[in-house]
């Protein structure tokens, strides 16, 4: 993809992006996943997580879902600031897409604050609806989390 002259592509998370992507986990969540975390994903089989670069390797930023059977949960989704309103996660999301279609899941999920207005409208223009509602799911503040769903053809 194509963003402000530089040319991003969207590649399998690998070794060399943990530091980075550690960063990002602080900059985006009150919570953020540890190096640790991070470094596990790599050698989890269900774990699917996509990493949008530049040429030079530097991280614009990624997308983490764990596929179980016929359904994926989304559990990462973070720009890093520089990058956000220029369709980072929207390629991003298209990628879990593509997979989630290839793969013939059944259904994707994910949780997001229900204050991330923005996050939101990410999620439903991606074909995401809000299916229920998790109580005092988050911290730092704490908050109500929504989950939102979008289903494939499949088996239903």
């Amino acid at each position: 993809m194509e963003e402000q002259g530089r040319s991003l592509c969207i590649v399998p998370m690998q070794p060399q992006h943990i530091d980075q992507l550690e960063r990002l986990e602080k900059e985006c969540f009150s919570a953020p996943w540890s190096y640790d975390a991070l470094v596990s994903e790599l050698s989890n089989p269900l774990a699917v997580f996509r990493v949008a670069q530049q040429p030079d390797g530097s991280v614009a930023g990624y997308v983490g879902m764990h596929h179980i059977v016929d359904e994926g949960f989304i559990c990462n989704v973070a720009v890093f600031s520089q990058y956000r309103r220029q369709g980072v996660a929207t390629a991003l999301m298209q990628e879990l897409d593509d997979y989630a279609k290839e793969n013939e899941m059944a259904s994707v999920s994910l949780e997001v604050r229900q204050s991330n207005l923005s996050a939101q409208q990410l999620y439903e223009k991606s074909g995401f609806e809000v299916v229920g509602k998790r109580r005092n799911f988050y911290v730092n503040p704490t908050e109500d989390a929504l989950i939102m769903t979008k289903t494939y053809g499949g088996l239903f």
